[in-house]
């Protein structure tokens, strides 16, 4: 069984929700003490949605996880581990908050 070593949660929107997204994520940010990537208004890795990246330590999942779902405000969220295996962790590990959305799974297959 591979170590989790953190778990990252994507925060999903598009252009008319961009800061109603950004405004979430400030908010876990500053709420719990944990890391905010950029919010990207264009398509990263293999993320189907314009995106922000929320890095959840695992001692704080039981914390951050749950308000999310409470205070998403309709955004959908893609929660995964980060174990080392990429395509695992994308595709048979993930938790989704709202709508199920097909991600670009290619990105980790290239060149195996």
């Amino acid at each position: 069984m591979p170590e989790i070593q953190d778990f990252h949660a994507h925060v999903y929107f598009d252009a008319a929700r961009v800061e109603q997204a950004r405004a979430l994520c400030e908010a876990v940010r500053d709420r719990f003490g944990i890391a905010m990537g950029r919010v990207h208004e264009k398509l990263v890795g293999p993320h189907p949605r314009w995106s922000c990246q929320l890095t959840v330590p695992p001692e704080k999942f039981g914390q951050v996880i749950p308000w999310l779902a409470l205070h998403r405000g309709g955004l959908t969220v893609f929660t995964h581990p980060n174990t080392g295996q990429d395509l695992e962790d994308h595709r048979d590990r993930a938790i989704w908050m709202g709508e199920l959305l097909p991600l670009h799974l290619e990105i980790f297959t290239r060149g195996t």
